[in-house]
Order: structure tokens, then sequence, then C-alpha cells
């Protein structure tokens, strides 16, 4: 039976999310595999996206009062994380996302959902991290409404590559901050799964290892 790592990754593969060939990176780099998280379009698909974010979030024994979705990637994922824990794993958490600017009519505010307030623990929910930018925008955000503790952020995949330096973003964050980044997959699991007959994609390994060994950051907080 495959665990829900593997099922992750499968799930990918199969709704075109994980793709394998030569691409150009934002950074500029040829990366032998692409992550199009774009690619995730339906009802079915957000429904199955939460329940793995939920696995994550079970798996790693986080306890948050409120799921944060910072705009605007991050707010079908908090919404769809939030109703699957609710739903499958009885655990009813709030969630809330970030407006581009506060609102200083109706209930204004930063936030809409469940207003962040003194004391809270609050889970962050994120596609994936690649420069730590989304991170670095919301969390004066957050400090800003109220005295909340950040508990962990939960990204899809950990593409575990080095950024401006030796370190990727989720190590940086962690040592920065304290605040731990978990990924429902990481690069290593992806190459595992291939490995393993999980997914196809054989004949790409010699060049996702050769990626890995020259960008990859492997060591994790």
């Amino acid at each position: 039976m495959l665990n829900y790592k593997q099922r992750f990754i499968r799930f990918m593969v199969e709704n075109e999310v994980l793709l394998f060939g030569e691409f150009t990176l934002k950074s500029g780099r040829k990366a032998p595999y692409f992550i199009n998280a774009g690619k995730y379009r339906t009802g079915s698909q957000i429904a199955q996206l939460g329940e793995y974010y939920a696995e994550c979030y079970l798996a790693h024994g986080v306890e948050a009062d409120t799921l944060v979705g910072p705009a605007y990637k991050g707010i079908p994922l908090a919404v769809s994380a939030a109703i699957a824990l609710a739903k499958n794993h009885g655990k009813d958490v709030g969630f809330c996302f970030d407006r581009k600017e506060a609102k200083d009519h109706g209930e204004g505010g930063m936030f809409v959902g469940q207003t962040p307030r003194d004391g809270d623990r609050v889970c962050l929910i994120e596609d994936v991290m690649t420069s730590g930018k989304a991170f670095r925008e919301i969390l004066p955000k957050l400090n800003g409404e109220a005295d909340v503790r950040v508990a962990a952020m939960i990204i899809s995949v950990d593409r575990q590559e080095k950024g401006t330096g030796e370190k990727s973003a989720v190590q940086e964050v962690y040592e920065t901050y304290g605040i731990p980044v978990y990924s429902i997959v990481t690069l290593e699991d992806i190459i595992g799964a291939i490995e393993e007959g999980v997914i196809g994609g054989r004949e790409h390994l010699p060049a996702i290892r050769e990626y890995f060994e020259r960008y990859g950051a492997r060591v994790n907080p």
C-alpha cells in the first residue's frame, strides 16, 4: 500500500502538475523536472490536495488554531486543508487569508476569515517555497494584527534547492525565524518514487540526480 507521500506524487503526475523533460526556471537554471501547480483547477483536485495537506499536518504533529493562506495561491489551499481536517479527521480549525491592502470599512482589517488573535497558534499553508518571499510578506502582517505564534508552515513540494547561498529557502526560514517548514514531499521523495516504480520517469533519473548534485541543499531542519 502506498503511503500519503507516494500517493501525492502519483496524484501530481496524473494531473500533469509534476512534469519531466527540460525546463528553464525563473532562476535561469535548466531543470529536468517542473512543478506546475496551476494545473489544479477543479473541485475534485483541490479537495484531494487539501487532504494531502491535512495528512502532512497530522504526520508532523502540528497544532494550530488557524490555517493562514497567503494571498493569492495560499487561499484555496488553506480552505481545502481546513475542510479536510474537519471532515476526515475531526479537527475543526479556523482559516483566514490576508488582503493586499487593509480594508477600512465593513468588518475592516487586513485578514478575511478567522482573524488572528493574541495567543493564537497559526500554520501557514502555501504551494512551494522558492525564495521565501510569501513567508516574509505575511509574517509582518500577522504580527501587526496580533501576538500570534507561527507553529509551522506547510508546502506541497520542497525542491531542496540552494538559494543565493548554500542553503535552501526552507532552511533559511528555520534558521532565521525558528519556524519549521514541512513539505508533503521533497525532491528526494520524488526520486525515490521513480526508483521504486510508483511513477514512471526512470529515463530522467540521471538528469535529476545530476541536477540535485549541482543545486541540492540536503540538510533539512
